[in-house]
């Protein structure tokens, strides 16, 4: 039976509170824009190349930063940072909007502004993630705050796209970027009404930042739990999350549908994604997460490879529900345990290089997968996808106990066995 009080239980502290609900509000505008997107490019375009193609060249420029951007977040103001980035993606945002209700916009204007989105998120992700810990006073409720703020970013994957796919239909896509927008008021205002109290332990090491990026891959590679997860995360990034930049092209040449169709099965997606993350919150310990990785990245991979199978709408549901389940559950444990296994000075690099394993990886697996589509259908590249995610699930739990061997003294270290 699921215990309320404790799985909702890092809601007690009052910053985590604050930063909790206005930052959930706000992604519920970003989903709303991400589905505008897309299906933007598709009306414009019609073209699974040149998708692919903007998902790339909207995200790379970030990506390149993404290391430097933790080197950085060692030694500056963390809160800072969030409060400018907050700022900047809505001043994105509202000239996105002023384009498309003027009928002025086209591809080039969405590449640059992705572009000006990436370059912002690349220190705004890994800041956020790095916060958390700043924010959430007892320690012990830490790996319960990581699996709320991933259900929190779920559940706006299932309110923002059901409601973009709606608003798309009946007024267009400048309504969604107007209110994406406006909602970065939320966030803005929690984090000026945060009480910060804890002081953020800054690195000691060299202001060379090639020297402190060097430091934080060397600490990552030798750190055989973290370096396990992350390798499974990169490829589970570059093979599936492809997925969502393609899902107009399977709505409307596989299910025959439109932005309602697009609409709903993002939907479903997140609340796959949604439930997964409500039940990481309610375990009371870490130990033994590993092997919800395990299953849930091969439970992803079979889920793509049946889905690329389908062209109904009624078995296509579910099997994204099954799909939403697995690639969030993976990525929210492998948060988890990087957030507790990880030295507290060299947090901002190592969950940057977390940010890069799906966010970066990503536009690669975009780029490629786009291009893809357009040579053999969007079904067939589902189909490879699942199975390189289903062989990279099989090889880490293979690699289960080498895995515990390195993580279980770290453990029994921070008094968690």
């Amino acid at each position: 039976m699921l215990d309320i009080r404790q799985t909702f239980r890092a809601l007690r502290h009052r910053n985590y509170r604050l930063f909790y609900f206005g930052h959930g509000l706000s992604l519920i505008g970003t989903w709303m824009q991400r589905t505008a997107t897309i299906w933007l490019v598709y009306r414009l375009t019609q073209s699974p190349e040149i998708l692919g193609n903007v998902d790339f060249t909207g995200q790379i420029a970030g990506v390149v930063l993404i290391p430097v951007a933790g080197v950085l977040l060692d030694r500056w103001n963390r809160y800072r940072v969030i409060l400018w980035t907050q700022v900047l993606s809505m001043v994105q945002a509202l000239t996105l909007a002023a384009l498309v209700f003027a009928g002025t916009v086209a591809v080039w204007h969405i590449v640059i502004l992705n572009t000006m989105l990436g370059m912002i998120n690349s220190f705004d992700m890994p800041a956020r993630q790095s916060f958390i810990s700043q924010i959430v006073e007892d320690k012990e409720d830490l790996a319960n705050a990581i699996a709320l703020n991933s259900a929190m970013f779920n559940g706006a994957r299932i309110i923002g796209p059901s409601i973009a796919g709606l608003a798309i239909a009946a007024f267009g896509e400048g309504l969604c970027y107007l209110f994406n927008g406006l909602s970065y008021i939320a966030i803005l205002g929690a984090l000026l009404a945060l009480k910060l109290t804890g002081q953020q332990t800054v690195s000691v090491t060299s202001a060379n930042i090639l020297w402190g990026l060097k430091e934080g891959c060397t600490y990552t590679y030798h750190c055989l739990p973290i370096r396990m997860v992350l390798l499974l995360l990169a490829l589970t990034s570059l093979v599936g999350f492809p997925v969502m930049p393609l899902m107009p092209l399977f709505a409307g040449q596989v299910l025959g549908g439109g932005p309602e169709t697009l609409g709903w099965l993002m939907a479903v997606f997140g609340l796959g994604a949604l439930i997964g993350t409500i039940c990481l919150a309610a375990r009371k310990t870490i130990v033994g997460i590993e092997k919800v990785i395990a299953i849930n990245s091969v439970l992803f991979a079979v889920g793509l490879i049946t889905f690329s199978l389908s062209d109904a709408l009624w078995l296509s549901l579910p099997v994204a529900f099954l799909m939403g389940f697995g690639l969030i559950a993976q990525m929210a444990s492998t948060n988890t345990i990087i957030q507790t296994l990880v030295d507290e000075d060299k947090r901002g690099r190592v969950m940057s290089l977390y940010v890069l394993s799906f966010g970066g990886i990503t536009p690669i697996g975009s780029l490629l997968a786009g291009h893809a589509a357009g040579i053999i259908g969007t079904p067939a590249t589902f189909f490879i996808s699942g199975l390189l995610a289903l062989a990279g699930g099989i090889v880490f739990a293979w690699k289960l106990p080498l895995w515990r061997l390195a993580a279980h003294p770290v453990y029994r270290k921070k008094g968690l066995i």
